[in-house]
């Protein structure tokens, strides 16, 4: 009877039939995904080659690519991405160290902060930077009580550097969250063991934690890159003076000027770019994981 019962097959899974083929089933996301994405898209790229005169011209892209507005936001909207990328990742990787490894205490509740800080604003951040270090915020009005002079020292903020510390300290928490997710699976009894053979703390960070942080900085790094390169309140909100970046230049084009084929240009440009960066960070930090 054991023989037997232990011979005895598996029942096999029902399988039901639906009647509709399996490609029938993309459908519905696929007919989704161009509603929502692709037509909003294809109307953008067709009125960039739809001049106000009327016909089908790439005047427009001419205009554009020849001005010098167009060449300074394309290298501001760079600049300030790539080193608010770099900034979170370094500032990120530190910060989550500390969290998931120095016990202190209140450090669950940091934890638990960072992502409710995920859902803030981007210009409620940006505000508080500015009653902080504004003309009018609360160092320099520390300072002018305390020396007398007519204005404080700290006059940054309207600049790309103040652009540049608003981005780094609203988009840290998007590198902050998956690195705490990483960080979670690393047994602690690993870094004890390494620091009782004498392994310095450069030299465990190295070899044992970076190796497990490299996914989630990867991840987290993606991200914010596409979110600063397409980012726009925290601009608006600084005030910054010559701070102009490809977002900013669609607004001014579209809203200002009512250049309605030249805002498309640009946002057909800032998407190709968002891509292209998006695109070569993932191969970036693919090669450097492998």
């Amino acid at each position: 009877m054991a023989s037997a019962a232990v011979a005895a097959p598996a029942k096999a899974v029902p399988k039901y039939r639906t009647g509709l083929p399996s490609w029938a089933w993309a459908l519905p996301p696929v007919a989704v995904l161009g509603v929502v994405f692709l037509y909003p898209l294809a109307l953008v790229v067709q009125q960039s080659f739809r001049p106000d005169t009327g016909g089908t011209s790439a005047q427009a892209y001419g205009d554009v690519f020849a001005s010098s507005a167009f060449r300074e936001a394309l290298g501001t909207t760079v600049w300030l991405a790539l080193g608010s990328t770099v900034g979170c990742l370094v500032l990120g990787f530190v910060l989550a160290m500390v969290i998931a490894f120095v016990p202190f205490p209140g450090g669950k509740a940091v934890a638990r902060f960072i992502d409710v800080f995920l859902s803030f604003p981007s210009f409620l951040i940006t505000l508080a930077l500015l009653f902080i270090y504004g003309t009018v915020g609360m160092a320099n009005g520390l300072w002018t009580d305390a020396t007398g002079a007519a204005e404080g020292p700290f006059q940054f903020l309207t600049t790309p550097w103040g652009v540049l510390l608003a981005e780094i300290t609203y988009f840290t928490p998007f590198v902050v969250r998956p690195l705490l997710a990483a960080f979670s699976g690393i047994d602690t009894a690993q870094l004890e063991v390494a620091s009782s053979l004498g392994a310095r703390p450069a030299r465990i960070v190295r070899r044992v934690i970076l190796p497990e942080a490299l996914p989630a900085l990867a991840a987290g790094g993606s991200l914010v890159l596409v979110l600063c390169l397409n980012e726009f309140g925290i601009v608006l909100f600084t005030g910054a003076k010559g701070v102009t970046t490809l977002p900013m230049l669609v607004y001014s084009k579209a809203i200002l000027e009512s250049d309605y084929p030249g805002a498309c240009v640009v946002a057909v440009v800032n998407v190709l770019v968002s891509v292209g960066f998006y695109g070569l960070y993932r191969v970036v930090s693919g090669r450097a994981g492998a």
